[in-house]
């Protein structure tokens, strides 16, 4: 066999506790269940990097944990050779990406660069025309006359010009507007979008499919919106703020946790691709040619009280080392591989590139992502602009402001993980039986965390990054949204 494909699918924001895969009560997760019980490697112990999208893609893409690459926001920038897909296009692989999350296809923070097709938002009138975001995303900004003369030379020159000129008014014109269009196109655009893509590729290819159907707003169609309903989707639709208004007592915390019904049928619907997705590389042939990673970037929160901190709750991601936001879904299928593997040990999705490279040079590592060392995870504090829009809702917000750091260790003799956590002079032991159960047995990390991290040093693989404000209105109206600014 030559070079394997690669296919990197990130359910974003999907946590382990609400996969059946892991246990979960509701069915969200019936094909993974039976793809990981008949011939896929499972593992029941992964981390995220980080706790937020842009942290833990970068880790993903380059194989540095957080502290190494210091890429947090827009402001910083990874050095693209870095990123793994960036060195399978150099050894000549069709490279692409396919997510309408913007940390990834327009936001410059290093990691679209390895790609030579940048599938981006889809968020326009017309998805099968010419979409002036993907465009951006591959030729820059400002080109409007090669748009113009790409869209009239396209199969639909009327429809792309009408996306065009929709995408100019969203971001130019946005006050004039009565609203905004939200990023919410699901997954199927994407794994269409993918299917086409690799069908013409002449290989071997290697990509990475981002479905973000689990991230708010949580919106199933209605075949996958199985235990939320129109009460719960008109519920969440009257939340003003989907994280700071319950920080800060404007929303009672019982109306997070309803809208995680909607949160499972989002995470049924993406479980429905990708059955779809496996049995279209099934009759192609290629399935058995391609290494398939599935996994999330970081979980949600719903309100469970911090482990770490008294008297704190968890809301969605991005400031949390608690499990519902860095224990997420890892399940792996090799080439040809026909007998299932649980893995109990820790492991951290930085491995990827590893397994990547491993797997190209004869190696098959049944747990490949299961670090010699501890595996780490961080969760940096707010930054100034989520800062201002936290304040906005919530009088002291220091909870959320300094960076919060995690080491996970396996106790071999008790079968369990055992989680050390700190931030500031704030530390706890928190034991981790499966997805399902953790509870806290000391209010201390036996100094395991620092002496973890310590052995980690910035690495200059970073530039300066976009200011926010530079950014086009449609991407920082998309990011906002997303509660991402």
């Amino acid at each position: 066999m030559g070079d394997p494909n690669v296919l990197l699918v990130v359910l974003d924001s999907v946590r382990a506790s609400n996969c059946s895969l892991y246990g979960h009560a509701n069915e969200t997760t019936p094909f993974l269940d039976s793809f990981g019980a008949d011939r896929a490697t499972v593992y029941d112990q992964a981390r995220a990097p980080g706790a937020r999208s842009v942290t833990s893609h970068v880790s993903l893409f380059s194989g540095l944990h957080v502290a190494e690459h210091g890429v947090v926001s827009a402001a910083e920038r990874l050095d693209p050779t870095v990123s793994v897909f960036h060195r399978l296009r150099e050894d000549g692989y069709d490279t692409g990406i396919f997510t309408e999350n913007d940390w990834v296809t327009a936001v410059d923070v290093g990691l679209k660069n390895g790609f030579d097709t940048v599938v981006g938002a889809r968020n326009v009138p017309f998805p099968d025309a010419l979409n002036p975001h993907e465009f951006v995303s591959n030729q820059g900004r400002g080109a409007y006359g090669a748009f113009v003369r790409t869209a009239l030379a396209s199969d639909r020159p009327g429809r792309s010009l009408v996306n065009g000129v929709s995408t100019k008014l969203q971001s130019d014109f946005m006050r004039y507007l009565p609203g905004r269009v939200k990023a919410s196109t699901p997954a199927d655009v994407y794994v269409d979008a993918f299917l086409e893509w690799s069908e013409e590729s002449e290989g071997p290819w290697a990509a990475c499919l981002n479905l973000m159907d689990a991230h708010i707003p949580y919106e199933p169609a209605a075949e996958h919106d199985l235990w939320g309903g129109n009460r719960a989707s008109e519920l969440q639709s009257a939340f003003e703020d989907q994280k700071w208004a319950f920080h800060g007592g404007q929303r009672p915390w019982w109306q997070k946790k309803a809208v995680e019904s909607l949160y499972d049928g989002a995470i049924r619907q993406m479980d429905a691709e990708l059955e779809r997705l496996v049995a279209a590389l099934e009759v192609r042939e290629e399935l058995d040619d391609t290494l398939l990673v599935v996994t999330s970037d970081h979980g949600e929160g719903f309100g469970e009280p911090s482990r770490l901190q008294d008297g704190v709750r968890i809301a969605e991601h991005g400031v949390s080392v608690h499990d519902a936001v860095v224990h997420v879904p890892l399940l792996v299928r090799y080439p040809g591989q026909t007998t299932p593997h649980r893995i109990e040990r820790p492991a951290t999705l930085t491995a990827f590139p590893d397994v990547v490279n491993r797997f190209r040079d004869g190696d098959r590592p049944d747990a490949g992502f299961c670090p010699d060392e501890p595996v780490i995870t961080t969760a940096v504090g707010l930054d100034e602009p989520l800062q201002k829009r936290a304040s906005n809702y919530v009088e002291d917000i220091s909870p959320w402001v300094d960076t919060k750091r995690a080491v996970f260790e396996y106790d071999e003799h008790e079968g369990v993980v055992e989680k050390y956590c700190r931030v500031g002079d704030t530390a706890a032991t928190i034991r981790v039986r499966d997805a399902q159960t953790d509870y806290r047995v000391a209010g201390t990390d036996d100094g395991r965390v620092d002496a973890a991290f310590d052995a980690f040093e910035r690495l200059d693989v970073r530039t300066d990054g976009e200011d926010l404000n530079d950014l086009d209105d449609e991407t920082y109206g998309r990011l906002e949204d997303l509660g991402y600014v």
